[in-house]
């Protein structure tokens, strides 16, 4: 064999081992464009529901935080909400309008809100600090014309927006107004209702809460898990399985809140000192729902069972309520806004709380709860007293030095007059008053 023949020979036997090689080592292909993205996908949910976890604890802590420090932060927390949701709100639905850069009509969406945050928390809140009404005079004015002011300002915002129109954007600019001031009633109006739930006592305002977030939390869960009936087109997740499963839920966590915080002064009363916090002593004549009653029942029914009298606080009958509607009702206010925002096509309305959106997407069904309790308190709890605050608050926020003194008077004669004043004690006091209505003439 010739040299030529035998480096042929040879080279045919490295081709044939690396051939048998190459068969015989498996081949490693690389992973498909589908399966990368479900790896990532399964990745960034794992990263999602952790965040959301994290931030839905610290909403929590911070929840209860702030009923501990008081009626006031309780009242700044609302007051945060619905600015925040306005501004979420009006940014959802004149995103488009961004581009058109029209005068005022950022500065007049803020403008309204403000002048209606006065107009509805002004006159509720003026009371808590009528101590100072003396000592500031400026305050005590606004307290006094408070109804004028709030009406000058709105017409002076009316006025900046009529003269803010331009031809060509004159339709989208009456929806924008259009827009506003809806937004004002389903949002503002209603938040003003829950800080009166605040000051008519937390419990108020922590059980509609607490029963909205348990009814949101138990229609996932049945739903999830025994849910095949679609409730709504405009929210396909929701099912009348978790629907009706929620409902149920409520209504057990209701009696559960009651009887957990029913007992607690610092809940159950009516706000007094705008200071009061979860360490201050609070106490007060209870309201007759808070303090057991007997019931007898139908004796048809429970004579066989020889109980003809039960004994409980009419609250439990009264949350169940309340229940019924945050089961029912409430969570039509999350399909309002899940619409808006189908029509606007985003997925959230902000990005405020992460791995939960905006803080829209968190209270958009307490909105509506808050005002319910509000109207059902009114209705069927309060017992509209008038009690030496109310009148105080009315003499400081309506009368004048004088009027005041000239009331004090009055009330002085009626105490001699029935012998509870002695005749010296009372020319005393006359002597007294006289002198502070010279002083007062004097300042004037």
């Amino acid at each position: 064999m010739s040299k030529k023949e035998l480096k042929r020979a040879q080279g045919g036997d490295k081709k044939l081992k690396n051939n048998v090689k190459t068969e015989s080592s498996p081949t490693k292909t690389p992973p498909s464009h589908d399966e990368v993205k479900n790896v990532n996908d399964k990745e960034k949910k794992k990263y999602n529901f952790l965040v959301r976890t994290l931030w839905t604890f610290v909403m929590i802590s911070g929840f209860f935080a702030t009923l501990a420090a008081g009626h006031f932060w309780c009242i700044v927390l609302i007051l945060v909400c619905q600015i925040t949701t306005f501004k979420e709100c009006i940014a959802v639905t004149s995103a488009s309008g961004r581009k058109r850069n029209l005068p005022l009509i950022k500065t007049l969406n803020w403008y309204f809100l403000f002048t209606t945050i006065y107009f509805l928390e002004g006159r509720s809140l003026f009371r808590f600090f009528q101590s100072y009404f003396f000592e500031y005079k400026l305050l005590a004015t606004l307290a006094a014309n408070h109804k004028f002011i709030c009406y000058c300002l709105y017409v002076q915002g009316f006025v900046m927006f009529v003269c803010s129109l331009r031809k060509g954007f004159l339709k989208w600019q009456f929806a924008s107004l259009c827009v506003t001031h809806m937004t004002l009633l389903l949002v503002v109006f209603q938040a003003h209702l829950i800080i009166k739930n605040v000051i008519s006592g937390l419990f108020w305002f922590l059980v509609p809460c607490g029963l909205v977030i348990v009814n949101d939390i138990s229609a996932y869960l049945c739903g999830i898990t025994f849910g095949k009936t679609k409730l709504i087109e405009i929210s396909p997740k929701k099912t009348l399985e978790g629907f009706l499963g929620a409902w149920f839920f409520t209504a057990a966590a209701s009696l559960i809140l009651t009887r957990l915080l029913s007992p607690y002064m610092y809940l159950t009363c009516p706000v007094k000192d705008i200071r009061t916090n979860f360490f201050t002593s609070v106490t007060c004549e209870l309201n007759p729902v808070f303090i057991p009653q007997d019931y007898r029942l139908p004796p048809i029914i429970f004579e066989k069972f020889g109980i003809s009298v039960i004994t409980m606080k009419p609250i439990y009958l009264h949350a169940l309520n309340l229940a019924s509607f945050a089961s029912i009702f409430a969570p039509f206010g999350g399909f309002f806004a899940s619409g808006l925002k189908r029509t606007f096509q985003v997925k959230d309305f902000g990005h405020s709380i992460p791995g939960h959106g905006g803080i829209t997407d968190r209270v958009d069904c307490q909105f509506l709860m808050g005002s319910f309790s509000n109207l059902y308190y009114e209705t069927f709890i309060s017992e509209h007293r008038i009690t030496v605050e109310t009148i105080l608050s009315t003499i400081l926020m309506n009368l004048s030095e004088r009027q005041i003194l000239e009331l004090i008077n009055t009330l002085n004669l009626i105490f001699f007059r029935k012998n509870l004043v002695s005749a010296n004690n009372y020319d005393d006091l006359i002597n007294i008053y006289k002198s502070a209505a010279d002083a007062i003439a004097e300042n004037q």
